[in-house]
């Protein structure tokens, strides 16, 4: 987590210019692992200056050799240590902006009191009028209670704040849907479902994130079933669809049949569930789960109900035993557990051009360069390795999607199409182990998913709306 790879802070000072010159400082700075690269003097006095020191660090470790012996020297007094992310939260990341300016009465009159009213009864004869007379028509709510914040944990709702604050910068500037980060003070399921049903007149859709399992699933199942709204739990769902789109490719490479492959999937929450839905969806016949108990096996007793539906819709064999029984003869790993259960034998006992999926984060089942020789292609859920498994690729194109069709759901068969449109941005010939997925930063990749997102909707007729493109406004 401490991977600072030569950023800086901003170490701010006030130094006392009778006990102490300035060179001092730097060269303390310059002893315990930091390189100076801008000094600004804040403010002048009789007696003291205040600076920003700006310093470049390679670890956390620097940074606290660094604080300790600055607080040690006599003479300077340390105001506050930030850096870059930390200053670029300031505030929060996101705002509201005016579509149209209010520059007279007149205007006044019409974005409020008196003429609104004539918007409202408009709305009220019609429901639907929502979807054009107000933000509803491209507009998310990105909900979460904080309990399950991707390498953190259960933090609670403020701490979570920051991680939806970035979600909903991805949502516009990718795709263009308006979002806003909604972050729970309760973890009671009831609760937190009365609430989104409660909010959920001024969205067009709703995106759950960060929520532990098994909480979530009945929270999306009963929200899906209860809202007319798409409702998306994207740990789930989101890295489903990328997986799928990674697997799509790498199966391209080592010529084998999606039909014919056997796939062990370790870790069985959310991510695992939703990953094995869209595969058995997808048409993988072999897919066996494994968790801390080993094989999830039909008729067994698991403290998870999921598991149940897991165990008996999956397994066909009844493989019994841990992951290094049951990944013998295997084409495929996909891991979303924890660092290191992944061995090198492992691999080795699987079967000829293993395709290896190791997606836990900060640390994969296995690092990659472990198993670069025997492995065929390798993913991870990392951005310093090729082939990351980023929920990036997906949630904006499918919430512009289902937006622009006013889709009551997105089902199985929206997620599938989502995952075959990631997967052609890359042209077969430019396939390779290296390459199976594109970046997050492809311009294609919003447009493609959204335009399948639409088919697959209009297909299933869960749309209400069919774009002009597709022969009806």
């Amino acid at each position: 987590m401490n991977n600072f790879g030569g950023k800086s802070i901003i170490l701010r000072l006030e130094l006392y210019t009778e006990q102490i010159n300035f060179g001092q400082v730097i060269t303390v700075i310059n002893e315990n692992g930091g390189d100076v690269i801008a000094i600004d003097v804040i403010q002048m006095g009789e007696d003291s200056t205040i600076r920003d020191i700006t310093v470049t660090v390679s670890d956390q470790k620097h940074i606290e050799q660094i604080v300790i012996a600055i607080k040690n020297l006599v003479g300077v007094r340390l105001i506050h240590v930030s850096d870059r992310t930390f200053l670029l939260h300031l505030g929060g990341k996101i705002e509201t902006k005016l579509k149209v300016p209010i520059q007279n009465r007149e205007d006044l009159s019409r974005v409020y009191t008196p003429d609104v009213a004539r918007v409202c009864m408009a709305i009220h004869e019609k429901q639907e009028n929502a979807y054009n007379l107000t933000i509803k028509r491209n507009t998310v709510a990105v909900v979460s209670d904080g309990s399950a914040v991707l390498g953190l944990g259960n933090i609670g709702p403020y701490s979570a704040m920051p991680v939806m604050e970035g979600k909903s910068m991805l949502f516009k500037q990718f795709a263009d849907v308006d979002s806003f980060p909604i972050c729970l003070n309760t973890q009671n399921v009831e609760e937190i479902i009365a609430t989104i049903k409660h909010i959920s007149p001024a969205f067009g859709g709703i995106n759950l994130e960060d929520i532990s399992s098994p909480r979530c699933f009945e929270i999306e199942e009963r929200l899906r079933n209860e809202l007319d709204i798409p409702v998306f739990h994207d740990d789930q769902h989101g890295t489903a669809v990328v997986l799928f789109a990674g697997l799509i490719n790498a199966l391209k490479i080592v010529g084998k049949s999606i039909s014919d492959v056997k796939v062990v999937v370790c870790g069985i929450g959310a991510a695992g569930i939703a990953c094995t839905k869209i595969l058995l969806a997808a048409g993988v016949k072999e897919i066996i789960g494994v968790d801390r108990e080993g094989a999830l096996v039909e008729g067994g007793k698991f403290e998870n109900p999921m598991w149940e539906w897991y165990a008996k819709h999956t397994n066909r064999n009844l493989s019994l035993g841990s992951l290094h029984d049951v990944i013998e003869g295997a084409d495929v790993f996909i891991g979303l557990s924890r660092g290191g259960v992944l061995k090198r034998e492992d691999v080795q006992k699987m079967a000829l051009q293993p395709i290896v999926f190791c997606m836990a984060n900060p640390t994969p089942e296995i690092l990659p360069e472990e198993i670069e020789d025997i492995a065929a292609v390798i993913a991870t859920g990392r951005s310093d390795y090729p082939n990351q498994i980023n929920n990036v690729l997906c949630f904006p194109g499918i919430f512009r999607g289902a937006l622009d069709c006013r889709a009551t759901t997105i089902n199985e068969e929206m997620k599938l199409a989502a995952a075959q449109a990631i997967a052609s941005v890359i042209p077969d010939k430019a396939l390779n182990k290296l390459y199976i997925i594109p970046s997050v930063f492809n311009q294609d990749v919003v447009k493609l998913i959204r335009d399948s997102v639409i088919k697959a909707a209009i297909q299933t007729g869960v749309a209400r709306r069919i774009p002009k493109e597709y022969g009806k406004a």
